[in-house]
């Protein structure tokens, strides 16, 4: 059974501690943002942009949007295809998530729990993400052939993964890890991290092999407990960074070039959760402006409140200064009529987390 090899360093502590706290944060946030919602949806619009992006796609980031939308587009087919295709495997990801709960809470405590990771699901990910962009014969198959990646500009070979016949074995093997009781008490990032690297070095398809790595790996990190209200783009990270993410696949390959369960997976889970810790501070930085503090928390009781944008920079900055007044907020909220402006003031006043004092020109605004 194949056994990844690597060290924890401090910086993957470090970077493991970082995730920690910031979901920690973001999935007990008291306070929901009226707009939560499109929150979620710009990350998957990033996700579907940069994962497509990476890999050589033309369009921008508002012809992604307006495909999703499915507004129509100047633009070469297969782009437009690789946007679409990369929408589809995210909604496959969020249903195959939902049954690997149901197969959990269905298998808890019983001697031996069913394989919740399959070859089939990797070979879906890839028929989905390849939809009309190969011969069907290839699409969700394991390649029958060698494949060989070269330098564009030197033609010299850069990139060598296993012979085909080994690939079924080679799958089948990782899998088994992935299942196993010592593979399950691995973190959900390390795991995520190691089967991203295993399917890309392991290049198991003649194309679409990256889009597939990051699809499984993002299945493993939603189903464990860590898609972290789905508010994040790890392939926005990949992508603003590729050279990195390249650069740090290639390394962990030269480890050990021919054996490829004896390679050094340490640089590339440093990698891995470095990206993933700076998108989730990214994440907890809007909660954090976002929500109130614990004086705010204790007086809802730990209830979820939804509040709109407005409204929470006028409580953010009350809280920050202890008080305001109209005069201050107005350029605080500098395309805001002053109408408006009140109006949000009395909601909150109405929600009972700010009350008013004074009057007239002395009117200021205080938590409640």
């Amino acid at each position: 059974m194949y056994t990844p090899k690597y060290t924890i360093t401090n910086k993957i502590l470090q970077n493991i501690g970082v995730i920690e706290a910031c979901r920690e944060v973001i999935n007990n946030a008291p306070l929901i943002p009226a707009y939560e919602k499109q929150f979620r949806d710009e990350a998957s619009l990033s996700t579907v942009h940069h994962g497509t992006h990476i890999e050589g796609n033309e369009l921008s980031f508002t012809q992604a949007e307006e495909v999703l939308k499915g507004k129509k587009v100047v633009a070469g087919e297969r782009d437009i295809q690789e946007v679409i295709n990369f929408r589809n495997v995210l909604k496959y990801l969020d249903r195959e998530r939902e049954e690997i709960s149901e197969e959990k809470k269905e298998t808890k405590g019983r001697e031996k729990e069913k394989n919740i990771y399959t070859e089939k699901q990797i070979l879906k990910i890839h028929s989905v993400a390849m939809e009309k962009l190969v011969p069907d014969e290839q699409r969700g198959h394991f390649r029958k052939v060698q494949v060989i990646l070269r330098n564009a500009q030197t033609g010299e070979v850069v990139f060598r993964p296993p012979p085909a016949p080994e690939v079924p074995y080679l799958v089948d093997e990782f899998l088994k890890w992935l299942n196993s009781k010592e593979g399950k008490e691995i973190h959900p990032v390390f795991r995520s991290a190691i089967s991203h690297y295993f399917i890309s070095s392991v290049h198991p398809f003649t194309d679409g092999d990256g889009r597939t790595a990051r699809g499984f790996a993002t299945l493993i990190l939603f189903a464990e407990g860590y898609d972290i209200k789905k508010l994040f783009s790890l392939e926005e990270y990949f992508d603003k960074n590729a050279f990195d993410y390249y650069d740090a696949l290639r390394k962990t390959d030269l480890t050990d070039e021919k054996r490829f369960a004896e390679r050094d997976l340490t640089f590339w889970l440093e990698f891995f959760t470095q990206a993933l810790s700076i998108e989730l501070t990214k994440v907890k930085e809007k909660i954090r402006r976002l929500s109130l503090d614990d004086k705010i928390k204790a007086k809802l009781g730990g209830k979820q409140l939804a509040l709109n944008e407005r409204q929470m920079r006028i409580m953010e900055y009350i809280e920050s200064r202890g008080q305001t007044t109209m005069k201050e907020l107005k350029p605080l909220l500098p395309m805001i009529s002053e109408d408006t402006i009140l109006r949000e003031i009395y909601a909150l006043i109405k929600q009972k987390l700010i009350k008013k004092k004074g009057s007239r020109k002395a009117v200021r605004y205080i938590l409640k």
